[in-house]
């Protein structure tokens, strides 16, 4: 049931193989885990390196330990699903129709409040930082540097809010939101469709118009929903 470890007494091993098969369904909810000695064997780790990795994903709430039942897989509800291993977890196994709709939605509550925020409180240095991801997006001539640039107008966006808990949130969401952009990115006839509409983000951020700020951004995620769900051989819209 469960693949061998090659690098032997490392918990963090024990954590990423575990939970990337809980998160991806392999192991489902409500199974029991195998008695500690019998993991332990088939994952040719110490039972010393399987107690913490498990102590890690009880943390993260994909797992309960009970004296009579063992240990067993939880449902989704419980699981700490802004931990970064957990989204890293999700992301490997997109893409999901309910995955990309949560992110879709965080998305449309937070950008379009965080873009008009940065338009009210962003200083001359912030605005530059987010200016130069988007000559880095203009400039990006593959779809790699496109989503790397893509990404840090987003972050650079969210950091001139001036609001620790945004930027703290983006630092968690980060991995699933650089996978969303790539996956967008790459349903587009041209990856650079959406240019013209991060310029009037940005634009507007630079003005000082935070409803116009928020009406852009909305639309960009509007935009990148649509082009997620694109299917191939029809018309795309921009996206992000």
């Amino acid at each position: 049931m469960v693949r061998p470890i090659v690098v032997r007494s490392l918990h963090n091993q024990v954590i990423q193989e575990l939970g990337k098969m809980i998160v991806s369904g392999e192991l489902e909810p409500g199974k029991s885990l195998p008695r500690e000695e019998l993991l332990a064997e088939s994952m040719s780790v110490s039972r010393t390196a399987l107690r913490e990795a498990m102590k890690v994903l009880s943390a993260k709430g994909l797992i309960e330990s009970r004296q009579k039942t063992g240990t067993r897989v939880r449902q989704a509800i419980h699981w700490n699903q802004l931990d970064a291993d957990v989204l890293a977890w999700r992301c490997a196994s997109m893409p999901t129709d309910t995955f990309i709709e949560e992110l879709v939605e965080m998305r449309e509550i937070i950008e379009p409040a965080a873009a008009a925020a940065a338009a009210r409180r962003h200083t001359p240095e912030q605005l530059t930082a987010i200016k130069d991801a988007y000559d880095a997006m203009a400039a990006a001539e593959d779809l790699d540097a496109w989503a790397v640039a893509d990404l840090a107008f987003h972050d650079r966006m969210l950091r001139a809010t001036n609001n620790g808990l945004l930027t703290s949130l983006f630092s968690v969401i980060e991995t699933a939101l650089g996978t969303y952009f790539v996956m967008s990115a790459r349903n587009s006839a041209n990856f650079k469709l959406a240019l013209p509409q991060h310029f009037k983000v940005y634009e507007a951020i630079r003005r000082r118009q935070p409803e116009v700020a928020r009406q852009g951004m909305l639309k960009l995620v509007d935009d990148s929903r649509s082009n997620v769900h694109h299917q191939p051989g029809k018309a795309n819209k921009p996206q992000r």
